[in-house]
């Protein structure tokens, strides 16, 4: 097979025919990732968001956020992560929060740090916000504003840094982990105990959305991935007790797969801005599934009878070499999507699994690296 044909799997339709009876147990959800927004000032080129995003004119209003939040904590629900795109692009988040406070969530927002004023920020404290997390895209201010496709961001992400401290907010600061700046990754760990994070995730790309785009200008060398997988651990020892690194074996260069959000439909589900609701991300990627909407549904009857969360719950649907491993109910397969961009197929199992008869497929797509420019993430339309 021509290396070139990879990028363009032809996609196998799950199996999304009701089952006569469960063959697994329904758990709580304990997280909800609420995409309030595709709009953002940043275009990083290694957005999750999908490629068409969702115009503000679609997005849900604030009353129907507040019933949901409610809902979800009446569901099990412990943590909220406001996202988007860039939340702050909501005038009504400073009601968001107090509506997610007021239904006894613990509200987590993800942030760029470019569209929150420091007077939002005051606000969203009184309302209950408990924790923020930002993302910074280097250590050295010029490379960061590029990747992030805005001059001045990183500026602004250090005064943005400041002013959650200031407040006594817990803050925690995302790296993500590409070819442009793998090699500093001790520079900005450096950089997350200087703004005074408590916690610093050191997140490899994960090649779906607009990284997926991007993956050859994306992709590290597996030299640069072995060292800065030793560098994190030298960090760890070196900074204990002072700040918690989190990081993991980036999916290309592993030989084991994530259990995906803990296992597909099981403790996490995610509301795009538009109110479809997703067991991840980018499940949208995946043909044949239907995802249920908070605008027709309620977040319980989603939960627990959406076909888009049933059709890959339980082992029943895996394949081989899945069906009968060990680590069935431990990895869960893998992730969907990803066996979907790389084997054409979602049922398949995840094709990082060394056990997987689609593994030299990521081998080989490691090896595709180009430098192209970015194919930088095209902002939500606001009209």
């Amino acid at each position: 097979m021509a290396l070139d044909t990879l990028d363009a799997p032809s996609a196998s339709r799950p199996d999304t025919s009701p089952r006569p009876e469960r063959d697994f147990k329904l758990h709580s959800p304990l997280g909800l990732l609420a995409e309030l927004t595709h709009r953002c000032p940043l275009s990083c080129p290694y957005c999750s968001n999908p490629l068409a995003l969702d115009p503000r004119q679609s997005e849900l209003d604030t009353e129907t956020w507040a019933r949901v939040f409610s809902e979800a904590a009446n569901l099990g629900v412990l943590q909220l992560h406001l996202s988007g795109g860039e939340p702050g692009a909501r005038r009504d988040l400073v009601e968001l929060v107090q509506a997610a406070h007021a239904s006894g969530l613990y509200t987590n927002l993800i942030t760029s740090a470019v569209g929150v004023t420091k007077e939002t920020l005051q606000r969203l404290a009184k309302a209950g916000l408990d924790h923020v997390q930002i993302s910074i895209q280097d250590s050295e201010p010029a490379s960061a504003d590029r990747i992030a496709g805005y001059e001045g961001a990183f500026a602004r992400k250090n005064a943005f840094a400041a002013e959650v401290v200031a407040l006594n907010i817990p803050l925690t600061v995302n790296v993500v982990i590409h070819r442009a700046n793998i090699e500093r990754v001790e520079q900005m760990v450096t950089l997350a105990l200087q703004l005074g994070a408590r916690r610093v995730e050191v997140a490899h790309v994960q090649y779906y959305g607009w990284a997926l785009r991007n993956r050859g200008a994306l992709m590290p060398t597996a030299a640069q991935v072995e060292q800065a997988l030793k560098t994190v651990e030298s960090l760890r020892k070196q900074h204990h007790g002072m700040i918690v690194i989190d990081a993991v074996v980036p999916d290309y260069y592993a030989r084991l797969p994530k259990p995906c959000l803990s296992g597909w439909g099981r403790r996490s589900l995610n509301i795009t801005p538009g109110g479809r609701v997703l067991p991840c991300h980018a499940a949208e990627t995946i043909p044949g599934l239907e995802f249920w909407s908070v605008r027709e549904h309620s977040l319980a009857d989603i939960w627990a009878n959406s076909p888009a969360f049933n059709a890959f719950r339980g082992t029943s649907w895996m394949q081989e070499p899945c069906r009968s491993c060990e680590r069935r109910e431990i990895d869960f397969g893998g992730c969907r999507c990803q066996a979907l961009a790389i084997t054409g197929d979602a049922r398949a199992t995840d094709p990082v699994c060394h056990l997987s008869p689609h593994h030299a497929k990521v081998a080989a797509l490691a090896e595709m690296r180009s430098d192209a420019a970015y194919a930088y993430r095209t902002p939500a339309p606001s009209k």
